[in-house]
């Protein structure tokens, strides 16, 4: 088995498909992409776990699952707890509103599912921001569910800006650590002025300039290198 297929199978416990198939058709880019992946991923101002948990929330924001799922997994295993992640899934709301919640609800049920529990079908269809919390909620059973508690209490209550206080307030995961998360959905969407506006609140926050560099670094492994791109435009030069 090559480096790269080996590397993904540890990650993932098997080879996922698209893993094999750039293998198939490159292994030479497999190799590289690797490479690239392990360096970004490692330890550094951000921890693993702090990026994979990072990536969970960006992914939700925007919609997508696919990756959202896959770094569920690495979060976990990196010992992120379920109120820890339903906070970080919380923040997509902020920017796609019901749609992101419906999406980070799939990373809850794979996160409780991975952790050996029974996940209850989702029949009801549930589509409103109150209806899709409160499933998210009832999922967490014996878990601290307080903070979520509380962000229902104000969805009820339509006080739209206490409501994003809140959101982004310290309580599980620091408000620095909110932040970056959305600096870094704005990053993947491309939208460089609106990142570049939370990067700085981010920095007013206590952030690095290392921890904003690895932010941009993982939204690269998800957006691609257009997303460094807009990074770059808000981080300071050495």
């Amino acid at each position: 088995m090559s480096k790269g297929l080996a590397y993904f199978k540890e990650v993932y416990d098997k080879v996922p498909g698209w893993v094999q198939k750039m293998h198939d058709y490159s292994p030479e880019a497999l190799e590289h992409y690797t490479s690239l992946r392990g360096g970004i991923m490692n330890d550094s101002a951000l921890t693993r776990k702090e990026k994979d948990i990072l990536l969970v929330g960006m992914n939700a924001a925007r919609l997508y699952e696919r990756s959202m799922v896959y770094h569920t997994k690495g979060a976990l295993d990196g010992g992120a707890t379920i109120p820890e992640l339903v906070e970080y899934l919380l923040v997509s709301y902020l920017y796609n509103g019901e749609k992101a919640l419906k999406t980070a609800t799939k990373s809850l049920e794979y996160a409780l599912s991975l952790k050996g529990k029974e996940v209850p079908d989702f029949k009801n269809n549930a589509q409103t921001a109150e209806e899709l919390l409160n499933r998210m909620i009832q999922l967490m059973e014996d878990e601290d569910t307080q903070f979520a508690e509380e962000v229902l209490a104000l969805i009820r209550s339509g006080e739209e800006e206490q409501l994003k206080e809140k959101i982004v307030s310290d309580a599980v995961v620091s408000r620095r650590m909110k932040h970056l998360l959305i600096s870094g959905i704005y990053i993947t969407e491309l939208k460089g002025k609106e990142a570049g506006e939370w990067v700085e609140a981010a920095r007013k926050q206590g952030a690095s300039e290392a921890e904003l560099a690895d932010v941009g670094l993982i939204c690269l492994l998800t957006a691609g290198i257009p997303a460094w791109f807009e990074a770059s435009d808000s981080l300071i030069e050495k």
